[in-house]
């Protein structure tokens, strides 16, 4: 992960490999991370839902590989458990003036603002903290949707929607997450299960299923059984 915080020898080492790891998770355990939407330039408060195990790594490898300067808010029993996140410039959720300088340094934050982990659907109850942050700051929230989902082929598919800038509004992020996941979630369900959804674009390709190797080669073979 990427960040612009004073980090001894040791901690900017155990940081690239920890975001080494993050980027061979995602990309060897996800088909792929689509993408709808631009990032505009930050900073900016990013608001995501929180409904999968993947979300965590997903956003900050997809912000990482687009050389953005950013920080992670974590719970703070989240960070408690995993401590070596803060080499990764991760902040706990108590601590709002750390990531209140993060965006006055110019770095974009990362939030969840349902505070964990819920069932995949609408928005859970949304803390205050992005938009409070956001305000004082006085940078956009972007909401963004994010949806990993099991379809027509052997892994998971990462599907990230980024929503236009808002203001310092709690209602009206929570209606745009909320409208963003019902319309991707519309998506995903027309969809045809075996192709990636149409209107996003591929960023971070992931592994081929087994069945998309076996009809590699079986195509391949088909091919060199004609030519003789």
């Amino acid at each position: 992960m990427s960040a612009a915080f004073r980090q001894r020898p040791w901690e900017a080492l155990l940081a690239s490999l920890l975001a080494a790891l993050f980027r061979r998770t995602v990309r060897r355990g996800l088909r792929g991370v689509w993408v709808q939407g631009e990032l505009p330039a930050g900073p900016w408060v990013l608001a995501a839902n929180h409904h999968s195990w993947w979300d965590a790594y997903v956003l900050p490898v997809l912000l990482d590989h687009w050389r953005v300067r950013f920080r992670i808010v974590v719970s703070d029993r989240r960070l408690a458990e995993f401590s070596f996140f803060r080499g990764l410039g991760a902040l706990e959720a108590s601590r709002v003036r750390q990531a209140l300088y993060a965006l006055w340094r110019k770095e974009a934050l990362i939030i969840f603002p349902e505070g964990e982990l819920h069932p995949p659907g609408r928005m859970g109850p949304l803390h205050r903290g992005a938009v409070w942050l956001a305000e004082r700051a006085r940078v956009p929230l972007l909401p963004v949707a994010v949806r990993v989902v099991l379809r027509g082929q052997e892994l998971p598919e990462a599907y990230v929607v980024f929503g236009e800038p808002l203001g310092a509004d709690l209602e009206g992020l929570e209606r745009s997450l909320n409208r963003m996941l019902s319309d991707l979630d519309g998506q995903i369900g027309m969809a045809a299960p075996e192709e990636p959804l149409p209107g996003f674009r591929l960023v971070l390709p992931g592994r081929k299923s087994t069945h998309e190797r076996m009809a590699f080669w079986g195509l391949a073979l088909a091919r060199l059984t004609r030519e003789r």
